[in-house]
């Protein structure tokens, strides 16, 4: 599988699962008639990051993911987002900028180092990045999300989860 195939399909389908998901709370607030911006700062444990962040952190973790690879300068994103309206928004422009990469951009990313702020002076194969960091880093955050829906009553299963397949005739 190219590093393509193993990252951009992923990320969006993942991101646009993701937003389904915010859908869904969206018409579950208004069934109960509460405001879904009160998910905004639901968090499953005191110590981790509220429902907001989840979600910036998913978009994140595709985005940079997604330019380091292929060497290329990932958009700016403020962490601002105060309401559901926002989120989705922020959600949608990363599914649009992972639809900018095409596998040509990709050609010769296996030979590629990438260097990470935390990790200061030490580099990583692309593969190992993405296969050791940016694929359970992004599954991490997103799940989180996922949970913190689910927890909040959201009538998600796992098939809201794992999305299509491309199932195919034998």
């Amino acid at each position: 599988m190219s590093l393509y195939e193993a990252s951009v399909p992923q990320f969006k389908k993942m991101l646009t699962n993701l937003s389904k998901w915010l859908d869904k709370a969206a018409e579950h607030a208004e069934k109960k008639s509460f405001d879904p911006n009160t998910y905004l700062t639901a968090r499953l444990a005191p110590d981790q990051f509220a429902f907001v962040r989840q979600v910036q952190s998913s978009c994140d973790s595709a985005k940079f993911a997604v330019a380091r690879i292929a060497g290329k300068e990932p958009p700016k994103h403020p962490d601002t987002e105060q309401t559901f309206d926002e989120l989705r928004k922020r959600v949608q422009s990363v599914i649009t900028y992972l639809e900018t990469f095409k596998p040509e951009d990709f050609v010769g990313a296996d030979k590629r180092l990438v260097a990470l702020p935390f990790l200061e002076g030490k580099v990583l194969a692309t593969t190992d990045y993405l296969n050791e960091m940016a694929l359970p880093n992004f599954y991490f955050h997103v799940t989180t999300a996922y949970a913190i829906l689910r927890h909040n009553g959201v009538n998600l299963g796992k098939q809201d989860y794992i999305g299509s397949l491309p199932v195919r005739d034998p």
